[in-house]
């Protein structure tokens, strides 16, 4: 199998966590952003990272979108699974859309609001400020948008919270599907001081996500 992505992408990690928990092989190919789309759009109609290529007579040419990814593997390697059984089933897909729709956004608009202000340091060379710009115009994130996605923040790690500080998993007594998406999707708040100092908890669970699923963890972590 063959995942293209963009290394920073959390929806690239969420796969990546998916692929590493059911052991399944791989390699990667990373884009460039901006030239990625003569290498998407013409296997998925789409221009957004992941895309699985499963490489193998009888499956699907190309994969788009990390639920779509998730769910192919899950009938490509049923064991471990990582949907619950009805009515769990259910429950679980619900925490990953609001996740991937929702969550991920905000922790975009935060990120790359950082990284263009104090996180600055962490890699000041001109490619790396000239992206960041790029993806801030792309998504309209801008000092109001951020203080919306930060209030979003705040309710979600709440209701995270009171999943998690009394069990392991967001849904059932295993890994699902809710919990990849989480530990991925919020994965790129480690690099901001705040949350690390606020939500100790979060990034606990981050690292045992990203242990189970033997994938290194993210930066700042």
């Amino acid at each position: 199998m063959r995942l293209l992505q963009f290394s920073t992408s959390h929806y690239c990690r969420k796969v990546r966590l998916a692929l590493g928990y059911k052991k399944i092989p791989y390699e990667v190919e990373n884009l460039t952003p901006g030239l990625h789309i003569l290498r998407i759009k013409p296997l998925t109609g789409l221009t957004t990272t992941p895309v699985l290529l499963p490489e193998e007579a009888g499956q699907p040419e190309a994969i788009g979108d990390s639920t779509q990814i998730l769910r192919f593997l899950e009938t490509y390697r049923p064991e471990p699974p990582l949907i619950p059984p009805p009515p769990l089933a259910a429950e679980a897909a619900m925490l990953e859309d609001w996740l991937d729709e929702s969550i991920g956004t905000a922790t975009r608009f935060v990120y790359y609001h950082f990284r263009a202000g104090e996180g600055k340091s962490i890699d000041p060379s001109p490619i790396s400020q000239l992206v960041i710009q790029v993806v801030r115009r792309q998504y309209g994130i801008t000092p109001a948008s951020v203080a919306l996605a930060e209030q979003r923040l705040r309710l979600a790690l709440a209701v995270l919270w009171e999943r998690w500080h009394s069990h392991p998993f967001l849904v059932g007594n295993s890994l699902t599907v809710a919990d990849i998406a989480a530990a991925a999707l919020l994965s790129p708040l480690a690099l901001v001081g705040s949350y690390r100092q606020d939500y100790p908890w979060l990034f606990d669970r981050i690292r045992e996500v990203h242990s189970e699923c033997s994938e290194p963890l993210p930066p700042g972590l």
